[in-house]
């Protein structure tokens, strides 16, 4: 709502006012660009218009839509599904990722799966074969391992915990997201 704002107020019509993403219909000037720039910036959002840096905003927002945001079980090949919705080939998004993030795209699916495990535990709707399921891990154990290796501790022990720790989703797969690296 704010970005719809700030251009609203610089006269400049959208399409599409998207997570980390806008269309505008008019051609910007670099004046209204800078305006644009410090507008965001004093709403807390940044500008991006280096083309690396958004196409690895919309890759974060892309892997974060599918496992969070999406009540689908998740069925699909996470780089057929990059490649096709960014219209890139997944090698390529794959470095730039790894280049850029210090991590690779892979990692970054892995942990906010874990995320989306976590929430999925503390609302206790489903048992863990189901959870499995829905995350499309091949087993209970595929997610148990996988969870472990992430968390410290197995599904069930982070049932039991009392305080569970959760990371923003926009903190997973930071540098300064200790809860997904080791359970904290």
């Amino acid at each position: 709502m704010a970005v719809k704002e700030e251009l609203r107020k610089l006269g400049l019509h959208f399409i599409l006012v998207d997570l980390g993403e806008v269309e505008i219909m008019e051609n910007i000037t670099p004046e209204q660009k800078q305006q644009l720039k410090i507008a965001l910036f004093n709403s807390g959002l940044e500008l991006m218009d280096d083309k690396r840096a958004v196409l690895i905003e919309r890759i974060k927002n892309a892997v974060i839509e599918l496992v969070h945001h999406s009540d689908e079980v998740i069925k699909i090949n996470f780089s057929d599904f990059l490649s096709e919705r960014l219209n890139h080939d997944y090698t390529y998004l794959a470095n730039l990722f790894s280049e850029i993030q210090g991590t690779t795209i892979e990692q970054f699916v892995i942990l906010h799966k874990i995320e989306r495990i976590k929430e999925l535990i503390i609302y206790d709707e489903l048992n863990i074969t189901e959870i499995a399921w829905k995350m499309n891990y091949s087993s209970v154990a595929h997610l148990s391992n996988q969870f472990k290796k992430v968390t410290g501790l197995t599904p069930s022990h982070y049932k039991q915990l009392k305080s569970k720790l959760r990371s923003p989703i926009e903190d997973v797969g930071n540098s300064n997201d200790l809860n997904g690296v080791n359970g904290k």
